[in-house]
């Protein structure tokens, strides 16, 4: 019996009309398993219990879940750092969309504090939802008070733990001990099950054994992490905290050991042979997997272009330990300081890499380009390779530069990079030119000494090298999706759904506080109008950023929704499966529309099993790049504190993004690095806040105003806010070329304390009988 028709099975007896609940053994006569169905069944059971699908009841019985009625959604749960949450529903969800709630418009719900109830960050739950009144019309005129905030949701349930494990630093008192988390979704004390070896102040990680939130959380201590300070145990907090995985099960590394590191002869011969092409790889310098790798021709009518993807498919196979453990991770995560890889390094870094100069398997798109741009003809093919070049991308870009090719490249390679990138700009201009977003943010990076200590940060600088793979990529991404949506083949695309109008019009005033004029960003014209507008200028970053808050995630579906950001109609992830399982469900999915199919193509599932591991890998991809964000600013705090103690600190060049009563907010543009100047900070001298015109002013007429740059320096850290308090650099001085205009002093609106505090003092006790009663007085 398949999976999805056992699931439906399930579904329909426990649905039936008197169901009483059965055990594992009931069920399976009920439904007249064979002895080779049962551990599908007892799989297929324990994966429903945790989707919350059915549940599971005293003696091991099962039953349809009880949700409470039909305001009820199911998805994911994701933390603010007071405590607060939003809530993601499932936008494929059957009985989500049962509730009759637009799950567009309401893609996401706020959970207060008080009703996230027992979640953790990144668990499954089952949330009440409340829908905000519309406005009221009384007498031709709009109540704004009958109007409601925004949509919020309560926790009812907690249908599956991401992890279930929180970190904190261990202490103790006599021989009670208890462990202390900033972990916003608990109130600060994990009370604790069993003994431990942690010393008090070491961060630990405990296993959550009980909470009902009327008595605080209690757990186990599972591992102690280290002290504070020391090298690598923030970088262990994060993992753990994201319910990361380190190492590989012993399974997996059988089944891995089994593969080898040759390819097999049988399997060459039944393929297309590329060996004696120039196929070539462009990588960052220190990469080590290498999905993807290129071949490009110049022809009467345009361009041949191969794009040639590390063959993952052929060697992990639908349903064994080694695509069960990569389907659960979903992905790789790329941490500042190391890679927690999908796959094992055997596999990622070795027979699944296409290193040069050795035999590798690779699923090929060969797609015809005319001298326009415009695809004519594509073709896909099971092929091997033996890659003659491996460049970093500063050595393509030295060949573009004019510079020679490194010493020992093979004939041809220079021309064929020049050609390459000949196509690859016209393919660029298309895809802008048909309404593509350039929507590309600064990558800043963080470089540790040897010790995991941060020593440096720098801007990578994404040159015409790197947009040269990036088209070749996004053009084979687009090949892929268009046939399998043709073909009606179930697959896994890649999707950014229209924006949320609203959104957009309160991004609209924002960009007008900036000195714009967006015109009607629903018009994507006028959406690239702005962000080429804004190119070169000190706010470019902010205005970037905005935007892409305004606009909706991008995520995995089971649907081709299309692609928002890029203007495609057709998309999906074909070209890395070493790092991201979806593209490994693509290749699976394209097997049968080979030129040289395989006799037997791997399984791929139906498209509502799709659909809830699209959401599945959606959620992984955001753990891991929330992860990899957090890292990153742990190691930029770390720098930064370091260049607050250096006797002569460095200076950054910085932009003015808002002016606040309390302060400037501001960004060293060159590292990335968001802050603020406090009030009390700015140079010294008496200050005016004008909120009007966004800016403050100095008696000697300088100013700080909004978009304007400046140079700073480290104030102060705050690690436990994750907040950096910058200083105006020297007097005040503004950076060469930003004129400072001498503006009329007034003085300041705002009231004295002192004079407050008298009228405070006047006022109270208030008249009346009180104070007469206070006076000994008789009314």
């Amino acid at each position: 019996m398949e999976r999805e028709e056992l699931r439906g099975t399930l579904l329909r007896v426990m649905g039936g009309k008197g169901y009483r609940p059965m055990n594992k053994s009931e069920l399976s006569r009920e439904l007249d398993l064979s002895t080779h169905d049962r551990p599908l069944l007892r799989s297929e059971l324990a994966a429903m219990t945790r989707e919350g699908k059915i549940a599971e009841g005293k003696k091991g019985r099962y039953e349809l879940a009880k949700v409470g009625g039909s305001n009820h959604l199911r998805g994911v749960i994701r933390f603010l750092p007071r405590g607060h949450a939003w809530f993601y529903p499932d936008a494929g969800d059957a009985e989500n969309l049962e509730t009759g709630i637009d799950l567009k418009k309401y893609s996401r719900l706020h959970v207060p504090r008080r009703d996230t109830g027992t979640a953790l960050e990144g668990d499954r739950v089952i949330v009440s939802f409340h829908i905000p009144r519309p406005a009221q019309w009384r007498q031709g005129r709009r109540h704004e008070a009958e109007e409601e905030p925004d949509a919020r949701g309560k926790v009812e349930k907690v249908v599956e733990r991401r992890s279930g494990r929180l970190v904190g630093v261990y202490r103790r008192k006599g021989k009670f001990g208890w462990v202390e988390t900033e972990d916003p979704a608990v109130d600060g004390q994990i009370d604790l099950n069993g003994d431990t070896t942690a010393e008090p102040g070491q961060l630990v990680v405990v296993d959550l054994d009980r909470w009902d939130k009327q008595q605080n959380p209690r757990g186990r201590v599972i591992e102690v992490l280290g002290w504070p300070g020391d090298a690598g145990v923030d970088i262990l907090a994060v993992i753990h905290r994201q319910g990361l995985r380190t190492s590989f099960p012993e399974e997996v590394l059988k089944e891995t050991h089994k593969i080898g590191d040759e390819v097999d002869p049988a399997e060459i011969a039944r393929r297309e042979d590329w060996r004696d092409r120039l196929v070539i790889t462009i990588d960052p310098a220190d990469a080590k997997d290498h999905d993807d790798a290129i071949w490009v021709e110049k022809h009467g009518k345009g361009w041949t272009l191969a794009v040639h993807i590390a063959d993952v498919s052929h060697y992990v196979k639908p349903k064994t330990a080694l695509d069960k453990e990569a389907s659960e991770r979903g992905n790789s995560t790329y941490l500042v300081d190391r890679v927690l890889p999908m796959l094992p390094p055997e596999l990622s870094n070795g027979i699944c890499s296409l290193k040069p100069d050795v035999n590798r398997l690779t699923k090929c798109a060969v797609i015809e380009i005319s001298p326009t741009g415009k695809v004519s003809k594509t073709t896909f093919c099971d092929a091997v390779i033996n890659s003659q070049a491996k460049l970093s991308y500063e050595q393509a870009q030295a060949i573009l530069d004019g510079k020679p090719a490194p010493e020992g490249s093979v004939e041809g390679l220079e021309p064929m990079v020049k050609e390459a990138w000949a196509m690859a700009s016209v393919l660029r201009k298309k895809r802008f030119a048909d309404g593509a977003l350039d929507l590309e943010m600064p990558e800043i990076r963080v470089k540790l000494d040897d010790r995991g200590r941060a020593i440096s940060v720098h801007q990578v600088e994404h040159t015409a090298s790197h947009q040269l793979i990036e088209e070749c990529m996004l053009l084979a991404n687009e090949a892929v999706a268009r046939i399998l949506k043709i073909k009606n083949k179930p697959t896994i695309y890649r999707v950014h759904e229209d924006p949320d109008f609203g959104k957009l019009h309160e991004y609209t005033e924002t960009a007008r506080a900036h000195g714009y004029q967006p015109g009607d960003l629903t018009n994507r014209a006028h959406i690239q109008k702005l962000l080429d507008a804004s190119k070169g200028r000190p706010d470019e970053h902010l205005i970037k950023l905005g935007l892409l808050k305004s606009l909706k995630r991008a995520a995995y579906a089971a649907d081709p929704l299309g692609h928002y950001g890029l203007a495609k109609a057709d998309y999906c992830h074909f070209t890395s499966p070493i790092r991201r399982y979806a593209d490994l469900v693509v290749h699976r999915s394209l097997q049968p529309f080979l030129t040289n199919a395989p006799k037997k193509a791997d399984a791929v599932p139906g498209q509502t099993a799709l659909a809830e591991f699209a959401r599945h890998i959606s959620d992984t991809e955001r753990a891991s790049a929330e992860a990899e964000n957090e890292t990153k600013q742990i190691k930029m705090l770390e720098y930064l504190s370091m260049c607050a103690k250096m006797p002569e600190p460095p200076t950054f060049d910085g932009v003015i993004t808002d002016v606040r009563m309390m302060g400037l907010m501001v960004e060293a543009t060159e590292i990335g690095a968001r802050g603020v100047i406090k009030r009390e900070d700015l140079p010294r001298g008496e200050w005016r806040f004008e909120q009007a015109q966004m800016r403050f002013v100095s008696r000697g007429g300088l100013q700080f105003q909004l978009g304007q740059k400046i140079k700073m320096q480290v104030q102060r850290i705050d690690f436990q806010a994750k907040f950096i308090d910058f200083r105006i650099s020297g007097e005040g001085v503004p950076v060469e070329g930003t004129k400072l205009e001498k503006v009329a002093w007034k003085p300041s609106a705002e009231k004295p304390e002192k004079e407050k505090k008298r009228k405070f003092e006047k006022t109270w006790p208030p008249k009346g009988k009180n104070r007469d009663k206070k006076k000994g007085k008789k009314k």
